[in-house]
């Protein structure tokens, strides 16, 4: 465990407020290694990316052993730190989310987000009890600190992204979460920077915020004390939209022109030579 110890221990060093970590968001290995070749101190799994490329729709439509197989082939694949997207535990209670945590750490990653929507019968955009939620990140902060790798707990906290409240709810879930043992609040759909900036003066810990199109560039970000910047699933989307438009293309006209900036067979291949 000295190796991964030391990955996530410097993962745990690479949040700094002002000069966030930058994630492109991977879910397979070879989009894991395109990633960290160009440059990324540590790669994310978008659990969305992840369970599409596995053939299902997001929202826990997989079992654990499947989405976590799928991690531990994309920590395998790379030298950096690897943060895991485990939806919200893939597990009905507290002792599933630390045999959940458990499994994690077996795969090689040194840091989970874990969200706090619903799924399931109890969904329909409600978020879960603050309390049952904080008692779930302390099974996952247990479970990790008992494997002896100090994990990276992301508390995703999905206030706006289910238009459940704002910037009060967000701060009560928050320090709640971080309470019980998270190393830091995840917030995806807050954008506006005077929202982002209330965010991250009222958080006791290291803000992750998620950009995409029409969001502040990384310097603004940055420059509002934000720790963390993430993307989601939106690299998966942009390259399935490529797949789309080359279909359609070779379809429709029989043209390649979709294919043109098409990274080289042999340097996708170098990459995962390297890899190995």
């Amino acid at each position: 465990m000295t190796k991964q110890s030391d990955l996530a221990s410097a993962f745990h060093a690479l949040h700094i407020p002002g000069t966030p970590l930058v994630l492109p968001n991977a879910w397979d290995a070879v989009s894991a290694r395109i990633v960290e070749d160009a440059g990324a101190a540590a790669v994310a799994t978008t659990s969305a990316g992840l369970v599409w490329a596995l053939g299902a729709p997001d929202g826990e439509r997989v079992g654990r052993d499947a989405a976590l197989a799928a991690v531990a082939r994309i920590a395998d694949a790379v030298t950096v730190p690897v943060t895991a997207d485990i939806e919200s535990g893939y597990a009905e209670d507290a002792e599933g989310v630390a045999d959940t945590v458990r499994a994690v750490v077996d795969a090689g990653a040194v840091g989970v987000n874990i969200e706090d929507a619903l799924y399931g019968t109890r969904a329909g955009g409600a978020l879960r009890d603050v309390a049952e939620q904080a008692e779930r990140i302390t099974a996952a902060r247990e479970a990790a600190d008992a494997a002896g790798v100090p994990l990276f707990v992301n508390a995703r906290i999905d206030t706006y992204l289910s238009g459940a409240g704002g910037v009060d709810l967000t701060l009560e879930r928050a320090a709640a979460f971080r309470a019980a043992g998270a190393d830091g609040i995840f917030v995806p759909g807050a954008v506006d920077p005077g929202t982002v900036k209330e965010l991250v003066d009222g958080v006791d810990g290291p803000l992750n915020v998620m950009a995409g199109p029409g969001a502040s560039p990384v310097a603004e970000l940055a420059a509002l004390g934000v720790a963390r910047i993430s993307v989601g699933s939106g690299v998966a989307q942009a390259a399935h939209a490529l797949v789309r438009r080359a279909a359609r293309e070779l379809l429709n006209r029989g043209t390649y022109g979709s294919l043109t900036d098409a990274l080289a067979y042999g340097e996708v291949n170098a990459l995962l030579e390297k890899a190995r």
